[in-house]
């Protein structure tokens, strides 16, 4: 019997099209007419489709995000239902792939895919992108892993890929610990699996949510007027290990002071935040301002992981629990 996978469209540049009136790509194609690019994915497993949205992905909002957690959590506890796979516009997938992740308690698998470039276009990525996120879900080495990044032929996790290229088919890479594995012609290869995974299982987000990127001669006017406007949770992204200018910290303190929660994360392509240094505005003064640090997340993941933790819980010792180390799943 074959696996039963189901495909949840949400539209991106893989449902695209050129439109004739602007010269422009935008979302048009329905999912079947997406899957009709490769007929021979019914050979693979029974699909079912769901046509959920078609968003371009700056359109994406955390409430939207929400929504698609919720389905895949009702649709993954059919007993019948091997595994979903999701399409997705690459500018915003890696935060709706992790707020997934977060909230996935299910073995079963989820896998993320998109396109880089669109269907009226002669090298369309979009049924290969497909096919590979397929047979990623119905590999057995899948399971008890989460939410996978499935693009140009390369298995990545939630958690740890990001967009780098604004183009590039290769654009979407791990940069810390490297992807999981890859769709190879003849079978899925995974070269390793993840040893912990966090979750939080949050039935809603705190929207009041910011997210700085920090610069020389950074002096906290934009941390004031987040807290001004009401936000409930500040990410920072400070400069390397994650430090912040002196003159920006009299706006923190105001900002924790009034109950606000601020977690650390670097503006570097890779690597973790640590309270390495110790002068002013370092990682070690500004943990011991209180002060969370969100490791090797970047800021948009962090911002993530936070409004998620705020949704369940405002007790300190929890969030910190919560950001720091998160409930971890294998």
């Amino acid at each position: 019997m074959l696996p039963r996978v189901l495909f949840i469209f949400t539209g991106g540049t893989i449902s695209m099209k050129i439109d004739p009136a602007t010269g422009g790509a935008i979302p048009v194609l329905s999912g079947r007419e997406i899957l009709a690019f490769d007929p021979t994915l019914s050979d693979l497993a029974t699909i079912e489709v769901i046509d959920f949205a078609r968003l371009p992905g700056p359109h994406w909002t955390p409430a939207k995000m929400m929504e698609l957690s919720e389905l895949t959590r009702t649709q993954l506890a059919r007993p019948d239902l091997d595994g979903i796979v999701i399409t997705h516009g690459t500018d915003t997938l890696e935060e709706t792939a992790y707020l997934l992740d977060l909230r996935h308690l299910s073995p079963k698998p989820i896998a993320f895919v998109g396109a880089l470039r669109n269907a009226s276009e002669l090298s369309f990525d979009g049924p290969a992108n497909l096919r590979a996120a397929l047979r990623t879900v119905i590999e057995p080495d899948a399971q008890q892993q989460g939410v996978f990044v499935v693009l140009n032929g390369l298995i990545h996790a939630a958690s740890a890929v990001t967009k780098s290229d604004t183009q590039a088919l290769e654009t979407f890479v791990s940069p810390v610990f490297g992807p999981l594995g890859m769709v190879d012609t003849d079978r899925v290869l995974f070269a390793r699996a993840l040893p912990r995974r966090a979750t939080i299982d949050a039935a809603q987000v705190e929207l009041r949510v910011d997210l700085l990127i920090t610069y020389a001669g950074f002096d906290g006017h934009f941390i004031d007027a987040s807290r001004e406007s009401g936000a409930q949770g500040l990410v920072l992204e400070g400069t390397g290990r994650g430090n912040l200018p002196p003159a920006a910290l009299p706006a923190l303190d105001r900002f924790l002071a009034g109950g606000g929660t601020v977690v650390l994360s670097t503006r570097c392509a890779q690597g973790r935040v640590l309270d390495t240094y110790a002068y002013e505005g370092s990682g070690h003064d500004l943990r011991r301002r209180g002060v969370l640090f969100a490791g090797a997340l970047p800021g948009p993941k962090a911002r993530v992981h936070l409004m998620l933790a705020l949704g369940l819980t405002r007790e300190p010792a929890e969030l910190k629990y919560l950001v720091e180390q998160g409930r971890y799943r294998r």
